[in-house]
């Protein structure tokens, strides 16, 4: 199920990411590396393998035939007995979901033998889909917070110490992209490699996401704002690639990104004079747990998902009136009402005998 981002834990990601790094650093610095990238070696093997399977599922329905011998399948495991029984786990998945399973163990097998970098980019891609996916921000306030916290955060790690850096390069794990800037030269085996930390592309890819949903609430058929913080990424990582380089020194991707992807839909917010719905919008997580959608007219389902993510609930909320906590917008604005002037049904005379 997908988790929301509050403000409170936007406010509070840069000192949890900081204490971890910080442990990482010192991890590596008092322990033997080998035995520390074996351990997370296997974890995000593991990982990897559910994330990459999940994540080519829906591509891999195409080619399934029609008559394919699909069937269903459940792990359930529980504890306890009777009234008190509690699920401890409960998936269900077909016999599509383990030809998926299968293909990413062979992918997995590659990079646990040879962290092999397109073994590596492939689980990296596969993570940061999972994370846009499954980490949802609640409103636009949240988004600023949580870029602008991580802008601090990602240039004293980077410029201020060496503890980053470090950490990338000692880090045998798919946490990052990597680009071989030598693969012209030496192919496939190429070993010198430039890095882009997964953190770069999942937490402005989150916010890049609220503002696909900001444009589907507004109805208009276009999503100026999806595209403009979409190009706008692409602006700031090119300019980091540009600045690195050009001084020859490692950088803080998010230097370049916080700024683009904030600034350049606030400009276009101020262009067509939306700032105030932009920040009202807002993501309902309890309508988004029930499974409806806020958007008016529109209601989600498992057959009829929501057009921006499923059950993504987005609601813009109206000035000047507040909404009750665990109420439903949509709730509220499709529940029939009765006509003024219209009838009740009479109960018949044999209905009042039998009452």
């Amino acid at each position: 199920m997908p988790e929301t981002i509050t403000s409170r834990d936007a406010a509070r990601f840069p000192i949890v990411a900081s204490c971890t790094l910080l442990g990482l650093y010192l991890f590596f610095k008092i322990f033997s590396q080998e035995y520390i990238n074996l351990l997370l070696s296997m974890y995000f093997f593991v990982l990897g393998i559910l994330a990459l399977s999940h994540t080519i599922s829906p591509m891999m329905n195409r080619f399934f035939p029609a008559n394919f011998p699909n069937k269903q399948y459940q792990l359930l495991f529980t504890q306890g007995s009777g009234e008190s029984k509690e699920e401890i786990v409960n998936y269900e998945f077909d016999t599509k979901d383990l030809v998926c399973l299968a293909l990413s163990s062979v992918v997995g097998v590659w990079y646990l033998l040879r962290k092999h970098w397109i073994a590596n980019n492939l689980f990296g891609l596969a993570f940061s889909l999972n994370g846009v996916e499954l980490l949802h921000l609640n409103n636009v306030s949240t988004g600023c917070i949580l870029l602008g916290g991580l802008f601090i955060y990602d240039v004293f790690w980077v410029f201020g110490t060496n503890v980053m850096v470090t950490v990338a390069k000692s880090f045998e794990a798919p946490i990052k992209l990597v680009f071989p800037q030598d693969l012209l030269e030496k192919g496939l085996d190429a070993d010198n490699f430039a890095m882009l930390g997964l953190g770069d592309i999942v937490i402005p890819g989150i916010f890049i996401a609220l503002l696909l949903r900001f444009d589907i609430s507004l109805k208009k058929n276009t999503h100026t704002y999806f595209y403009t913080s979409f190009v706008a990424y692409i602006f700031g990582l090119g300019l980091t690639i540009f600045i690195m380089h050009i001084f020859k020194h490692a950088q803080p991707a998010l230097l370049y990104l916080v700024p683009a992807c904030i600034g350049f839909p606030l400009l276009v917010a101020l262009a067509k004079g939306e700032v105030t719905e932009m920040f009202r919008f807002w993501l309902s997580g309890s309508a988004r747990a029930s499974g409806s959608c806020l958007i008016p007219e529109f209601q989600c389902s498992v057959l009829q998902p929501c057009p921006a993510f499923p059950c993504c609930s987005p609601v813009l909320e109206s000035a000047g009136k507040e909404r009750p906590a665990g109420a439903s917008s949509y709730e509220e604005s499709s529940t029939p009402k009765e006509a003024p002037g219209a009838s009740k049904e009479e109960p018949t005379e044999a209905s009042k005998k039998e009452k």
